[in-house]
């Protein structure tokens, strides 16, 4: 389904004509945490089905209009993984021959457009066409430098761009959104500099001049493990290999370990006995062509809705089953089991079905943080506190994101306690109110799907969601069918 028809198809099931606006969701509705059976019961009484999730209407903030059933057995899509396309993308520029990606015909996001439009500024040719199929005629010669690169709000872009921008002669200039330019970006100049770049500057805007060499050097992972997936994937390309050394506690290790497999899939060889040494040897990387599976986090949002409104749903593009150099925030849906789900994997498809009250958790999310305001949404409606650890490194993210999900939640009646390292998440009786979302997409998109629940929650910031999942207000339409 697209944005343009979701949005007409909620305008007639609501009964809104053309310019007229919402009604106000006033008012202070109280709301506990519903079991399963109480969902479906208020819907058989009411005998009201809304068959989509929002007011869909060019307003800040955006109202969410709560289920009045659990979910029916529904099976959605979500897009393909950012993480993967971006580096798959990266590998397919440097790699002898010519690629063919298939991002799953659903819009991947700004992120991963953000890439392909990094990768042209640097001089590679991208092909992309209207359902999403990619084509990348690697490079045998790395282009002169050309730029300027504009990595919009995406990290992934600002980091792996400039590893690759620097192993261009000559030089090029690299930016970023506002917050962009907030975010860290030092270890990663400083590395590059180490291998023989140039740098005018430690953060967005730069110029970085190059060609680097390679050879011995250090990065420390407490911060993002990005600055390391940057360095591993320009690895074989350079004229003296990389002998990379993480120092400190690596945040996200599922991400680099995702890098690694990702070069191995090409045909790198990699040492890497642990994640604190890792060595590549000059190499060539081998084309190759696929379907990039469905991201994992992003599906975390309809099995939160599974979890929250009762009923079940099926992801039936991602594997959930938690393997080695697989994405990492597939750990999601084993914490969703500990919190009172049952999740069935399949072969590429997952279903999230709630069997039963919730009950809180007590977890370290460092290695799939990502998925954090998810777990918080879903914490609300437990029956016992939560506590999310391990997560300091993303209140450097799109947005303080710990502060972002505890205003969230308080400012709906939650009791939630942001900490440097964690959140504490109470029990508490839920009202209707407006959420901040910071710009940023994670949490805009958990918060929705909290108002799937809870009436009267109303998103501002709602329009950042097309960051990772553009048709995600279209998905929250095809949850309520």
């Amino acid at each position: 389904m697209t944005g343009a028809s979701a949005d007409a198809g909620a305008r007639v099931a609501l009964g809104i004509a053309d310019g007229d606006a919402p009604e106000t969701l006033g008012g202070s509705t109280e709301h506990a945490p519903a079991t399963s059976a109480q969902a479906s019961n208020g819907a058989a009484e009411s005998g009201l089905i809304l068959s989509l999730a929002i007011i869909p209407c060019p307003v800040t903030p955006r109202p969410i209009i709560p289920f009045r059933h659990p979910l029916r057995d529904v099976r959605v899509r979500v897009p393909a993984s950012k993480s993967i396309a971006n580096r798959e993308l990266v590998l397919s520029a440097i790699a002898d021959g010519r690629s063919r990606l298939d991002l799953g015909r659903l819009d991947p996001g700004d992120d991963v457009r953000a890439m392909r439009q990094a990768l042209a500024s640097l001089g590679y040719q991208v092909e992309w066409d209207q359902t999403f199929q990619v084509t990348v005629h690697g490079a045998e010669t790395i282009p002169h430098a050309t730029g300027p690169v504009h990595a919009a709000e995406a990290g992934t872009v600002a980091r792996f761009a400039l590893a690759l921008a620097a192993l261009a002669d000559g030089e090029t200039k690299v930016d970023g959104s506002a917050r962009l330019r907030d975010r860290p970006l030092t270890p990663l100049v400083n590395a590059l500099r180490e291998i023989g770049a140039t740098a005018d500057g430690d953060g967005l805007p730069l110029t970085v001049t190059g060609p680097i060499r390679g050879g011995r050097v250090a990065v420390p992972g407490s911060q993002s493990s990005q600055f390391a997936s940057a360095l591993l994937l320009i690895a074989p390309r350079l004229e003296r290999g990389l002998e990379l050394e993480i120092t400190g506690s690596l945040v996200s290790g599922p991400f680099v370990d995702l890098t690694i497999a990702s070069l191995g899939k090409r045909g790198v060889k990699v040492d890497a006995p642990t994640l604190d040494r890792i060595s590549v040897k000059p190499q060539k990387v081998k084309a190759r062509s696929w379907e990039i599976p469905g991201d994992a986090t992003a599906a975390s949002y309809p099995a939160a809705a599974a979890a929250i409104c009762g009923g079940a749903v099926t992801i039936e593009n991602v594997d959930a089953h938690e393997i080695h150099g697989g994405q990492g925030d597939v750990r999601y849906f084993s914490l969703l089991e500990e919190m009172g789900c049952a999740v069935s994997r399949g072969r590429g498809t997952v279903t999230v079905r709630r069997v039963g009250p919730l009950q809180g958790i007590v977890a370290n999310v460092r290695d799939c943080s990502d998925v954090f305001p998810s777990l918080a949404v879903i914490a609300t409606q437990c029956e016992t506190p939560t506590e999310l650890g391990g997560i300091a490194h993303t209140r450097l993210q799109e947005s303080d994101r710990i502060r972002a999900v505890a205003d969230g939640i308080n400012a709906l009646g939650g009791r939630a306690t942001a900490f440097a390292d964690s959140i504490r998440i109470e029990p508490a009786l839920l009202h209707d109110g407006v959420v901040d979302a910071r710009d940023d997409h994670r949490v805009a998109m958990a918060f929705a799907v909290l108002g799937l629940q809870v009436p009267g929650v109303a998103i501002d910031g709602a329009d950042s969601v097309s960051k990772t999942f553009p048709d995600f207000f279209a998905m929250l339409g095809e949850l309520g069918r």
